[in-house]
């Protein structure tokens, strides 16, 4: 009786761990979650832009660092309402931790003639499978540290 509840628990811990996605496949879709936010921006969409924030989501943003979803979301609506988008992002760097909890993004961002003004740099935490929401933002500007 021992051995065969052993068998089952080794059984369905190695299915577990085969229907786990890898880092590889954690890092996509971390990069493809950070397009799915940034594309918010182009579509002007500001409710799918606060399904993106994590309850308790820190922004550097201003003068000061805004806290919670809903501080979060009142000071970036400004940049959802015109027509037109002021800025775009995507990703060019992924990372994940080994526990495929949590994850960084960074990449450009561009004015809208698409000069590179700045990078983003986010931290994601996956709250369900398939589901990541970030937690942290911060954007610099671009350092022109080719000069003297």
């Amino acid at each position: 009786m021992r051995i065969t509840a052993l068998l089952l628990a080794a059984a369905c811990a190695a299915q577990a761990h085969a229907q786990s996605p890898g880092l590889d496949d954690l890092k996509k879709q971390v990069a493809d979650t950070e397009r799915a936010f940034a594309a918010t921006m182009a579509k002007r969409d500001f409710d799918a832009f606060r399904t993106f924030l994590a309850d308790e989501a820190v922004f550097f943003s201003g003068t000061k660092p805004l806290h919670g979803k809903e501080e979060v979301a009142a000071w970036w609506k400004k940049y959802y309402e015109k027509p037109e988008a002021p800025f775009s992002w995507e990703p060019d760097e992924v990372e994940v931790l080994e526990s495929g909890k949590l994850a960084l993004s960074s990449g450009p961002a561009r004015d809208p003639s698409g000069k590179t003004f700045g990078r983003f740099t986010s931290i994601w935490r996956l709250e369900a499978p398939n589901t990541w929401r970030i937690v942290f933002d911060k954007g610099n500007p671009v350092c022109d540290c080719e000069k003297k």
